[in-house]
């Protein structure tokens, strides 16, 4: 069988090939295995000046984690999700902390987990493809992946506007909300892939980069305002209240998600301000495994990716329903006892 994750030395680049192009190249607990082998090899390879990282296919460079083996692993109460969830915070730290530059092409699709492989690293590239998003309230789950850090720390609430409405965005909004660096046009990836490998030098990417519209630019002021609110329900009234497009837009997407998972969202983003990477993705760990556990995540799979009705029964079904206690709850202690030999080892280096 075809490698899952394809690693290569050529020139002074070590290049890393997301290869599930079947699946949009969904991350497995195998992936974020031999991508964090590959990168602990080059970490002290003098060979080896810079990682580039990139997806097989057409369709994109990672749809996220693989979240029907997640639902399954939720329905038979297991720990396959706390030992992938493990294992991939620890890969997205050790991104962020690599000592050598980490050129990421977003290429095509970039969600959830694709974000958290890309947008920590050093250099981030976005192209005529690009869409990037954190799309988890409309499966019952939240933004993790150190999502909640980087969202976060977006200008103007625009990490509030793309964690509770799911949206998927393209370059220039990407790089407005900082998830993104520069714009490279699609034809001119593989010769910026060509000079990296000759040069070892990521100030090549200058020379192919281009310069994109400000992203939100329109609408940046609105919801910078709107999404100041202090509760989900307020930031709804304001968007009601607000007579553009892009506001009913939003205010539809947020309806439509989870209740309960568009609350522990907004705490989370808002409680990540204050946190290292280390600290969110800490966080991130409980939230995520409290979140499989309960209701809300199997009903959103079940109804996004394996019933495909699109018709998911949330419990809670309205955000007034959700009690305070609820939310609480998702950052607590961790109930299963098999989970205490799984915990999340993200340490500062």
């Amino acid at each position: 069988m075809m490698s899952t994750v394809i690693a290569e030395t050529v020139g002074k680049a070590g290049i890393i090939t997301l290869n599930r192009p079947q699946a949009m190249n969904a991350l497995t607990l195998e992936m974020v295995r031999e991508m964090a082998a590959c990168l602990q090899a080059w970490r002290t390879d003098d060979n080896v000046a810079l990682v580039i990282v990139r997806g097989a296919g057409e369709r994109g460079l990672c749809a996220g984690g693989d979240v029907v083996g997640l639902y399954h692993d939720a329905q038979a109460r297991g720990t396959e999700g706390a030992t992938f969830w493990a294992e991939e915070y620890q890969l997205n730290l050790d991104i962020a902390q690599y000592p050598k530059p980490y050129v990421a092409l977003q290429t095509g699709i970039v969600l959830g987990g694709g974000i958290g492989i890309s947008a920590h690293g050093s250099h981030r590239i976005v192209t005529d493809s690009t869409r990037v998003g954190m799309p988890e309230t409309g499966i019952g789950f939240v933004p993790d992946v150190g999502g909640t850090y980087l969202l976060a720390r977006a200008a103007d609430n625009l990490g509030v506007h793309l964690a509770l409405t799911g949206a998927h965005v393209g370059a220039a909004e990407a790089i407005a909300c900082g998830l993104s660096d520069v714009y490279v046009p699609e034809d001119r990836l593989d010769p910026l892939v060509e000079a990296l490998c000759e040069t070892g030098d990521p100030g090549v990417i200058d020379n192919y980069a281009q310069s994109v519209p400000e992203g939100f630019a329109a609408e940046r002021a609105d919801m910078s305002r709107i999404y100041a609110a202090d509760s989900v329900e307020q930031i709804l009234e304001r968007l009601d209240a607000e007579e553009a497009d892009w506001a009913a837009d939003a205010a539809r997407r947020i309806r439509r998600n989870c209740p309960l998972a568009l609350k522990v969202t907004l705490e989370s983003v808002r409680l990540a301000r204050g946190q290292s990477l280390a600290e969110a993705l800490d966080t991130e760990f409980r939230v995520s495994n409290n979140m499989q556990r309960g209701t809300e995540f199997i009903e959103g799979v079940r109804a996004q990716l394996v019933d495909k009705d699109r018709s998911p029964k949330w419990n809670p079904a309205t955000l007034e329903e959700v009690t305070p206690e609820a939310v609480a709850a998702m950052f607590g202690p961790i109930e299963d006892p098999r989970i205490a030999d799984i915990n999340l080892a993200s340490k500062e280096q």
